[in-house]
């Protein structure tokens, strides 16, 4: 592992909660079709329906939501109530409003780092939630780039890693998502390490790295990544 000039964390479940907003927000969104439809079957529809919006409404609590209220109305045949319609609305608002809970051991190792590397969030979403999120994390100041992007692949690191005028080989990410956060850092010859989180979207799950692939390293819980770069 070569030294990084430049470290890059995921927002989103790598340093705070987040996925448990949307879990109970599609406990909610099941329990107004169970009369209609079987469980399972629910999910499978609106995880469809995300899928088919991605290009429209990209990602983010407005569009999960936008994409909630289409499943309903489609599972209804149109027959969704206004009531349900308005509790699907403020189950969007008050995912927004959430507060936001550092995951265990972020602010100390964040603390920590920004002494002796710069710092990023590197995030995908809405961009007024995703900054409203690290303004009430109360950590935002610990990072010298804070990137809100459209989607995580190839093409976006490469931009982002050319604006901050780093190599691919002394670039770190630290995330949640193998699909988002690990493969395309990989694939470009930097660095990253996995941090799972209990509960990831569907969406996000690919392949793990053998643990011999360079550049790659996986930790249990972000308290450990420091002893990992103590170790260069």
């Amino acid at each position: 592992m070569t030294q990084p000039t430049l470290i890059a964390f995921d927002a989103d479940d790598t340093l705070w909660q987040n996925e448990t907003l949307y879990h109970n927000a599609q406990e909610t969104f099941v329990g107004l079709l169970t009369h209609y439809h079987p469980e399972e079957w629910i999910r499978e529809r609106l995880y469809q329906t995300e899928m088919r919006n991605l290009d429209h409404f990209g990602y983010g609590i407005k569009a999960f939501a936008l994409s909630m209220i289409e499943t309903v109305v489609e599972l209804t045949e149109g027959r969704v109530k206004g009531e349900d319609i308005r509790t699907l609305i403020d189950v969007a608002k008050a995912m927004i409003d959430a507060d936001i809970e550092l995951l265990p051991g972020v602010r100390d190792v964040v603390e920590n780092l920004s002494q002796h590397c710069p710092l990023a969030i590197i995030t995908k979403g809405d961009l007024l939630d995703q900054q409203r999120k690290v303004e009430r994390s109360k950590i935002g100041h610990y990072f010298t780039h804070i990137e809100v992007v459209a989607d995580k692949n190839l093409a976006t690191y490469q931009a982002l890693m050319s604006k901050m005028g780093v190599a691919p080989a002394q670039f770190l990410m630290i995330g949640n998502s193998l699909k988002s956060d690990i493969l395309p850092i990989l694939e470009l010859g930097g660095q990253a390490v996995y941090v799972p989180h209990g509960l990831t979207w569907e969406h996000e799950h690919a392949p793990t790295p053998a643990a011999n692939t360079p550049g790659f390293f996986q930790i249990e819980t972000i308290s450990q990544l420091p002893g990992i770069l103590k170790a260069l």
